[in-house]
């Protein structure tokens, strides 16, 4: 069994550096490196130069790593000199699987099960509440979500949550926003909440998400086995540019794409309900929650190719932008995916956008900053705090959507 926690996986004096590729050079022995050993965790890949990029070194590389950067003049810089020490620090807000749905609240990471006994909570105390599950996951379990429907005929707006299982962040914000839109008495939420359906999905990486608590915190793709390797990068998985640029046909890589389009259950699950759904339920928007680097964006994460709409959605981003920074001061960048983070294929909101004919499909990365030293494990007392920022963003994306005529 993988969830004793003898076995689970430990990152002590794992170090977390920061570098900066000045040249051709650089980025060759970066690729290199990032091909040839796993004990270096790449957040991002070598691409060109002046780019900075995380790694991630095992202990018993720090010193091959330091000799490294001396050997190619590589300037680079330690953020954290013991990763373990933030997932100890972490865990102490970490509530059991067992803790009672009446606890959920958003000063502590909560698992799968409670969370799931929350939205069913919800559907029993309100009558505009209704559970939904997209399917099963690739280990049997259901990818459950709620439908807030407060009066016949609105436009809807779909967000997905977790679909990286080590994001926490992510299902945390969508649970805040969700309970925003059922108990707010601010105006502008009640607004949203009354004249717009909303489809929440907190964790469509069931799997992942119960791996990364039990197992290993820095899992981020789906449990379903490939040779001597396990899972697929579900944002790598659908059909928009599949397999392309910034996707790994390796299934030991962190964004292994899967032997097709939509081989994963999950992908696949999410995919049928909007393709059955979009229309019938006149769904809008899409709004996916990611965590780290502070950014929104919008598509296209393959090619600097502009969408039809990229002014609407650049001036969506921007009042979201606006909106999001004047809550707690929390600077953001915004723009299309592949001129804001780095080119990527397969991704959902891409799929939304093209397939799906979603005009207003949108990616955030939560908090921290893209230099961040708690990367995926974002202290907990930072919850509420995000949740405010973002539910001030998505107000004013549904409000900059509305006035440029996107839910007529």
């Amino acid at each position: 069994m993988t969830d004793q926690p003898e076995n689970r996986a430990r990152y002590d004096h794992y170090r977390l550096y920061r570098v900066q590729l000045d040249t051709d050079q650089h980025v060759q022995v970066f690729q290199d490196l990032e091909a040839k050993s796993d004990s270096y965790t790449f957040y991002g890949h070598a691409r060109q130069p002046g780019q900075q990029l995380t790694i991630m070194v095992a202990a018993n590389k720090v010193a091959d790593f330091e000799d490294l950067l001396v050997r190619f003049l590589v300037k680079g810089r330690v953020l954290e000199y013991n990763v373990q020490s933030r997932i100890d620090a972490e865990a102490k807000n970490v509530k059991p699987a067992t803790v009672a749905p009446s606890e959920f609240d958003w000063n502590h990471y909560f698992q799968l099960e409670t969370i799931y006994a929350w939205m069913d909570g919800l559907a029993s105390k309100h009558s505009f509440i209704t559970v939904i599950s997209l399917g099963d996951s690739y280990e049997g379990r259901p990818i459950k979500g709620v439908k807030l429907s407060r009066q016949s005929g609105n436009k809807a707006i779909f967000v997905e949550g977790g679909i990286h299982a080590r994001e926490w962040i992510s299902p945390a914000t969508a649970t805040f926003i969700l309970n925003q839109l059922i108990t707010s008495t601010d105006p502008r939420i009640i607004e949203l909440s009354t004249n717009y359906d909303w489809f929440f999905f907190p964790t469509v990486n069931p799997d992942g998400y119960k791996f990364s608590f039990e197992s290993d915190r820095l899992w981020r793709k789906n449990r379903k086995p490939y040779g001597i390797c396990r899972g697929v990068d579900l944002n790598r998985n659908f059909a928009s540019n599949w397999g392309g640029i910034g996707s790994s046909d390796d299934p030991c890589s962190y964004d292994f794409s899967g032997s097709g389009a939509f081989s994963e259950p999950e992908a696949r699950a999410l995919a049928d309900f909007i393709r059955d759904n979009a229309e019938k339920e006149r769904i809008r928007t899409y709004i996916a929650l990611h965590s780290y680097s502070q950014l929104l964006m919008f598509p296209f994460g393959h090619t600097p190719e502009k969408v039809a709409n990229y002014e609407h959605l650049q001036t969506i981003t921007d009042r979201a932008i606006a909106a999001l920074t004047a809550v707690h001061g929390t600077p953001f960048q915004g723009g299309s995916k592949h001129e804001t983070i780095y080119p990527s294929s397969g991704g959902s909101i891409d799929w939304a956008y093209q397939e799906a004919k979603i005009p207003v499909s949108l990616t955030f990365e939560l908090r921290g900053p893209p230099d961040s030293t708690d990367m995926f494990i974002l202290p907990a007392e930072q919850i509420t705090p995000v949740g405010e920022e973002t539910m001030a963003a998505f107000v004013a994306i549904v409000e900059e959507a509305k006035r440029l005529g996107y839910y007529d």
